[in-house]
């Protein structure tokens, strides 16, 4: 799995969606907030689409971990032109060897402590 996190690293820094697409599964489905899915087809071309603005983006893996049919990534990534870091959580399912299903959590850096403020105990 360390070659598919390598591909995706690669992918996001240059843009080479071909090179993903043979670890997707034929039935490969991308899950994003709320109900929102797409299709291995739908979901390259909406991630080739949204590349072309990216282009240059440093990735930087930080943890890949698997458990049974899981894999899970967490990358910072640097947008091209001084642009906002990005920390990033990517979920994988393997199923046969190829990424059947896939989640992503995306968070601005700069947002983290804003986005903690739910996890500060109440005051009594």
């Amino acid at each position: 799995m360390r070659n598919t996190a390598r591909t995706s690293a690669r992918l996001i820094e240059t843009g080479d969606v071909d090179a993903l697409a043979p670890f997707l599964s034929d039935d490969f489905v991308h899950h994003r907030p709320g109900t929102t899915t797409s299709t291995k087809v739908e979901w390259l071309a909406a991630v080739r689409a949204a590349l072309v603005p990216l282009a240059g983006m440093q990735v930087e893996i930080h943890q890949v971990l698997a458990d049974g049919d899981h894999v899970v990534m967490y990358s910072r990534r640097w947008l091209p032109d001084a642009g906002p870091e990005i920390a990033v959580v990517d979920i994988w399912r393997i199923d046969d060897g190829l990424i059947a299903e896939a989640w992503e959590i995306i968070e601005p850096v700069t947002q983290v402590a804003a986005n903690l403020a739910w996890w500060k105990p109440a005051q009594h």
